[in-house]
């Protein structure tokens, strides 16, 4: 019989237990951030210098990066258009479709100008392009996207299959429902249908695919620098209550997953609580595998936190931080169902 969600939260509460853990108030004061962070902080990186270097670059813009869409534009047209009106533009390195954007003009800004509104491009973080790529979609298969607004990930996906296949968009709230709407119009999207509902309701259906990006609500820690609020947002019981969830919608991706289908499991947060431990229980609950990826350079998965030790294929997930990698902290893994 397989564990719950709750079961298996409940088994592991301890998690969520940072007592134990090494406390520095002074980085605490310094960065304005809860004790308890900075505690998980310490474990996570080991060394109070790199915990210290992940929290100084919570507090700076990081550069900003666009992903061209060429389901309105090719490439090269794309690169001449946006040279002749001045935006100097760096390709990213193992990312085709995004760009550093290395000197702009004063006006427009970049969510302004004529090419954004034609839907030329869409701003976008190098961490959050990693996951359709992850995923690498089919046209043949059938996709799930189980978190969809603003719509990101979604037009992505169209993108790499060509306007090809088909896409089913998940968005519960129908305020979200709004901006995905309309970003996908913008790009140019026509192979996806919006469904307002929560993906647990969709496992009532007949309905399974074959590849689903869970792209799960979460705590933003890695995102900080754009959101400082978040420093001192998410106490120990909301975490816990995001980390419920997100087990919820990975057992709701299982049972909406074809034999043989694959899922990639995302959060913009850096806290193992909603990441290896989510991946966990996939594994070891839900008997699904990790799957390696040689594609990306990043920091590996970890296999142990706070007194809680997690299987070791975990470790093969993706973890980016700011201060390594120069882009929003996300935790990334490729799953698949047996």
């Amino acid at each position: 019989m397989v564990t719950t969600p709750e079961d298996y939260l409940r088994r592991y509460e301890r998690i969520f237990d940072y007592s134990s853990l090494q406390s520095d108030p002074s980085l605490s004061r310094r960065f304005h951030v809860m004790d308890y962070m900075v505690s998980r902080y310490l474990e996570i990186f080991r060394e109070k210098e790199e915990a210290s270097y992940f929290l100084e670059s919570c507090s700076f813009p990081l550069k900003k990066t666009i992903r061209y869409n060429s389901l309105r534009v090719s490439k090269s047209t794309f690169e001449k258009i946006m040279k002749e009106k001045r935006f100097q533009l760096k390709m990213i390195e193992d990312v085709e479709i995004g760009y550093e954007v290395i000197r702009s003009p004063s006006k427009p800004s970049l969510g302004a100008s004529l090419e954004y509104l034609k839907g030329f491009y869409h701003i976008q973080s190098k961490s959050s392009m990693i996951p359709p790529l992850l995923l690498s979609p089919s046209v043949k298969d059938s996709i799930l996207d189980m978190a969809a607004a603003p719509g990101s990930k979604t037009s992505e996906i169209a993108q790499l299959l060509g306007n090809g296949g088909s896409i089913v968009a998940l968005e519960k709230s129908r305020r979200r429902v709004k901006s995905l709407l309309s970003n996908i119009n913008r790009l140019g999207v026509l192979n996806t249908i919006i469904v307002r509902t929560d993906a647990i309701n969709l496992t009532k259906t007949p309905l399974r695919f074959d590849e689903i990006l869970l792209d799960a609500p979460c705590s933003g820690e890695g995102i900080i620098y754009k959101d400082q609020s978040r420093r001192n947002k998410t106490s120990p019981t909301d975490l816990k209550s995001l980390a419920l969830n997100q087990l919820k919608l990975v057992k709701a991706a299982y049972d909406l997953l074809d034999s043989g289908g694959r899922m990639v499991y995302s959060t913009c947060s850096i806290g193992p609580e909603e990441g290896e431990f989510v991946v966990n229980y996939a594994v070891s609950e839900l008997d699904m595998k990790v799957v390696k990826s040689s594609k990306f350079s990043f920091s590996s998965g970890i296999t142990d936190f706070n007194n809680v030790k997690f299987d070791e294929s975990v470790s093969s997930c993706i973890r980016i931080y700011p201060h390594l990698h120069g882009s929003e902290g996300f935790f990334i893994c490729l799953l698949k169902k047996d």
